[in-house]
């Protein structure tokens, strides 16, 4: 199994330019210790998310580290001229060295899709010609291509990845629909759903990976994400991670309250992190507490990746370079 790190970069009381800085040395800690990847969000308009353009800190985090991989989970398709994204990932992925992981998806808030002036209703079809025009402009020297948002004529193809044909895949989803698809086309996928519908994508994939023709050797990375604090006991752990996620929360209804709007996704983040720990999607406590959490539910649902949440709301730069050091020496080598 392997282990990455995924990062809103939400909001952490920080004066932004000290919020970065952290952040980075944070993804210098993630480097050292061998981590698989670093996945960042993308949103706008909240303090959910502070790398509203992701290849702008990817930038910046490529030059930070030397290993770890790293890439957007995801880009925000409908928000991209296709043209301008292939050049994007084309020199992301040669200023690391050929390190980018590539996730993308179409959106899960109308209120963020609405400041660009996105039509909902166009939507998904807005973000799967999107992703097709990348993917032509990634395999091609040159690019033509006529649909219904985008049309072009024999346009060059510079800016190559050194992973070729291009980076790996990724799909965040928790929508059991999705599954299929994700398997069929060889994505990377994670999802926050815990208990039995996580198991029961976890399962899903496989079953369509195989029946599918996949080769059960290579088959792509499928994981989860949780929100994980990991300090010397299990109750250093918990006083650092119940206020931390109190603020994260906020951060994450923030958008949506100030419109008025229902957020339909706060069903899967309960008010306090004692609650979010009873469904299974964190855990905060000493190594020992979380190597059994982390090999337990592996154990059950099979998956081959776990994301872990470290940094959120307001935890010390400090305190995140503890957890993640306990994690890669205590508990990774155990359940790995």
């Amino acid at each position: 199994m392997k282990f990455g790190i995924f990062d809103h970069v939400d909001d952490s009381g920080l004066p932004l330019a000290e919020h970065l800085e952290a952040r980075l040395q944070m993804a210098e800690t993630y480097d050292r210790l061998g981590f698989h990847a670093y996945h960042v969000a993308e949103h706008h308009g909240t303090p959910l998310g502070h790398a509203p353009s992701p290849g702008v800190y990817l930038a910046a985090l490529a030059q930070r580290t030397r290993r770890l991989r790293f890439g957007p989970l995801v880009y925000l398709l409908p928000l991209y001229h296709p043209l301008r994204l292939i050049e994007e990932i084309g020199t992301l992925d040669a200023l690391s060295g050929g390190r980018l992981e590539l996730g993308y998806g179409r959106g899960i808030s109308p209120i963020e899709m609405g400041f660009y002036g996105v039509d909902m209703a166009e939507q998904q079809e807005l973000a799967a010609e999107t992703f097709d025009v990348v993917i032509k402009g990634l395999t091609q020297d040159r690019l033509s291509h006529s649909g219904r948002f985008f049309t072009f004529d024999d346009v060059p193809m510079v800016q190559k990845c050194v992973q070729q044909p291009h980076p790996p895949l990724w799909y965040g989803t928790n929508s059991p629909a999705s599954v299929q698809r994700c398997a069929k086309q060889r994505l990377n996928m994670v999802t926050l759903l815990a208990g039995e519908p996580m198991r029961g994508m976890i399962s899903g994939y496989r079953e369509a990976y195989l029946a599918s023709g996949g080769d059960p050797d290579t088959m792509p990375l499928v994981g989860v994400g949780r929100h994980v604090v990991v300090a010397d006991t299990d109750a250093e752990a918990q006083a650092l991670a119940r206020p931390a996620f109190a603020r994260w929360r906020a951060s994450f209804v923030q958008l949506w309250e100030a419109r008025g709007a229902d957020n339909p996704f706060v069903k899967s983040f309960p008010a306090d992190w004692d609650a979010l720990v009873a469904t299974g999607a964190a855990v905060a406590g000493s190594p020992a507490t979380v190597k059994d959490f982390v090999q337990r539910e592996a154990e059950q649902a099979g998956y081959s990746y776990f994301v872990a949440q470290l940094a959120f709301g307001d935890l010390p730069l400090a305190a995140v370079q503890h957890s993640a050091t306990l994690f890669a020496q205590e508990v990774m080598p155990q359940v790995g």
